[in-house]
């Protein structure tokens, strides 16, 4: 059975406190782990959440501050000392080849995995496999800045009424499914299509185009909502969000699962962020991250 879901490893913004570890996160989906931004600290996360290197197939990197990245030296030696025996992806801005490069061979060890550079240069997509396609769009941040989304492919929903009254049963449904036609009965004479899922990691970032368009019809979206909304001039000068605009963002966007996430230390109240989410108007399903948490996709429409 398939699984999609996020694991938080930590929810912090740029320092941890007692109760929130630098960022991380774990999107489960279907057989693969794709790691964002591994801030300090991820490898022990990682460890209380019960996530092992092996699942590790992509990790991708918004940018290169250090709350984002710093954690890439102890998860990419983890993965060699562990010999991941599948090849690991890692997207992350070009113009920040020296820092990857840097936090790669930060210190001695022996590689034993194939780790393949694939750096992110301009909007657009990044890989496409069977199960979704992996694409980037600029951020509007102090240094260069990119975020994450994932789409399944549509697919087909058949419909047991209308193969019913068309007397398609057992092997003829797989055959119409593939083939696209039995005789004169069509594939959307008995079915509808069943849009793919579709999950957007945002971070760091003010409101730009890039934003919009990957929270577009998201299923699922995890957004930093870095400040509260009082605080917009301090957001707006250091490249942040706020919980109000995060959640405007998600509503107009038509997003079903909101998550906020990458608090600044200087709120002890959580509750907070989510009262400004519902106060800009959103109502779907609404998550304040807590490190260690599980969010599953919700279940298709």
């Amino acid at each position: 059975m398939s699984v999609r879901e996020l694991v938080v490893l930590g929810t912090a913004s740029q320092v941890p406190t007692r109760h929130r570890n630098h960022n991380g996160y774990l999107l489960r989906w279907d057989g693969e782990g794709i790691l964002f931004d591994p801030g300090e600290g991820t490898q022990r996360q990682m460890l209380r959440a019960g996530v092992a290197a092996h699942d590790l197939h992509r990790i991708c990197v918004t940018h290169f501050h250090g709350d984002h990245s710093l954690g890439l030296a102890g998860v990419i030696q983890r993965i060699n000392l562990d010999r991941v025996p599948h090849e690991i992806s890692a997207h992350y801005p070009l113009s920040g080849q020296r820092f990857f490069d840097r936090l790669r061979y930060a210190t001695a060890y022996r590689e034993t995995v194939r780790l393949t550079e694939a750096p992110v240069a301009a909007d657009g997509n990044l890989a496409v496999t069977p199960s979704y396609t992996l694409e980037a769009r600029r951020l509007s941040h102090p240094v260069e800045s990119y975020g994450y989304r994932l789409t399944e492919p549509d697919g087909r929903r058949m419909l047991p009424d209308r193969l019913a009254a068309h007397g398609i049963t057992g092997p003829d449904v797989g055959r119409i499914l593939r083939e696209g036609r039995l005789g004169d009965v069509t594939l959307d004479d008995v079915s509808e299509t069943r849009h793919g899922q579709r999950f957007a990691f945002v971070m760091d970032t003010r409101l730009c185009d890039g934003v919009h368009a990957l929270a577009e019809g998201c299923d699922l979206l995890v957004i930093e909502s870095t400040f509260l909304d009082e605080d917009i001039e301090l957001a707006v000068d250091h490249g942040h969000l706020t919980a109000g605009q995060a959640a405007g963002v998600a509503r107009d966007a038509g997003v079903r699962h909101l998550v906020l996430t990458h608090f600044s230390q200087r709120y002890s109240d959580p509750g907070e962020f989510e009262r400004q989410a519902r106060a800009a108007g959103f109502e779907g399903e609404l998550t304040v991250a807590r490190d260690l948490q599980r969010v599953p996709l919700p279940r298709r429409r």
